[in-house]
């Protein structure tokens, strides 16, 4: 038996490959610590998660430019070296898995510190700051996606795929059952409407007037809002009659993606490893502000492999919106191509993947 350190936090598309990683180190009787953000997100993603030890760090998002939070910033970081050299010490972990983002960036430099094998895991097709950073601290990257490869100059990778929550793997419902849960028929094309871990009130809204113009029959929708807009979301389907499922945020996102003949969603990489998993195409409708615009970039991938269709944001109207919803369901045949396409992109076993590298090291390290 061996433990692990997994430092997985601040967004969905961070934490939730880092749990699946975890649950697969655990099914093999390994001991795991799960490092965290102290965003809301991460405290209700882990909720009963009894089987990790899960620790909470403080944020440490690297300011733009140089300012009075620049040295704000270091204070911080500092502290969260220092947080986590004590968490080690008391843990004792084998090695230290960074699932990306300046959460990962302590727990990885703290893992060096005492001579540890130290992994980062990328799941974007554009590595972010903060990974390039990390992965110049454990000499390569573990990636999500082939294409990685091209933007990584000389740092080495292994590509494995974005690892998919065991939830979702065991637990999905067929799409009768599934519709159930939502309180749907299974008469009508079904459209699941989300906007990451965050929300999108972008997309929120746009989809609402499109649903207006296509006014009630003909399509329902599973619609997560975030929490910003889900009031608003609910009194509109309310009021005018279309069938929906409204709610912030949803657990068993399996159930959502077996109910689901198409989706409208941002293309963060856990989000469309999970989409790839259940075959299911899409609408992509990237972040405009993220960083080095990495979601285009992912996007793109599954845009190019016909899986998808890739809208920026601004060309995401209703009039659009209608249209692509209209083609790809009622299309002869369109629909179940993307599907196929969507499905070709998932590396099924990718949790797995990366805990036969993490053991693998620590075996040998241990001969």
């Amino acid at each position: 038996m061996s433990r692990f350190a997994i430092a997985a936090g601040g967004t969905g598309g961070h934490l939730f490959p880092g749990l699946a990683v975890a649950e697969v180190l655990h099914k093999k009787g390994h001991e795991v610590m799960v490092l965290t953000s102290e965003k809301h997100i991460d405290a209700v993603a882990t909720e009963g998660r009894s089987e990790f030890r899960i620790e909470r760090l403080p944020g440490v998002g690297l300011p733009r430019g140089f300012s009075l939070a620049t040295f704000g910033f270091f204070g911080r970081f500092a502290a969260g070296i220092l947080h986590c050299r004590r968490l080690f010490s008391d843990f004792k972990p084998a090695a230290v898995l960074g699932m990306g983002g300046f959460t990962s960036t302590a727990p990885i430099l703290a893992g060096r510190l005492r001579g540890l094998p130290v992994f980062v895991h990328e799941s974007n097709v554009f590595p972010g700051k903060a990974n390039r950073l990390n992965g110049r601290l454990s000499g390569g990257l573990l990636v999500g996606f082939q294409e990685s490869r091209e933007h990584l100059g000389s740092l080495p990778c292994t590509f494995t795929g974005t690892p998919v929550r065991r939830a979702l793997c065991e637990e999905a419902l067929s799409k009768t059952d599934a519709l159930g849960r939502f309180g749907l028929q299974p008469e009508l094309p079904t459209v699941l409407v989300m906007g990451g871990s965050q929300g999108a009130s972008g997309i929120n809204m746009a989809v609402m007037e499109a649903a207006a113009r296509l006014g009630g029959g003909r399509l329902q929708f599973i619609h997560i809002t975030g929490q910003a807009d889900e009031a608003a979301v609910r009194a509109f389907y309310q009021q005018t009659g279309i069938p929906a499922w409204t709610g912030a945020f949803h657990h068993a996102m399996q159930d959502a993606y077996s109910a689901a003949d198409l989706s409208i969603a941002r293309s963060g990489a856990a989000s469309l490893t999970e989409l790839a998993y259940f075959g299911l195409p899409s609408i992509l409708i990237p972040y405009p502000y993220a960083a080095d615009d990495h979601q285009t970039f992912n996007a793109r991938v599954f845009s190019e492999a016909g899986a998808a269709v890739l809208l920026q944001e601004r060309e995401a109207s209703a009039a659009r919106l209608v249209a692509e919803m209209t083609r790809i369901l009622e299309e002869p045949g369109c629909r179940q191509q993307m599907a196929g396409a969507c499905a070709s992109l998932s590396t099924k076993d990718a949790a797995q993947r990366v805990a036969h590298i993490l053991l693998q090291v620590v075996e040998e390290g241990r001969k």
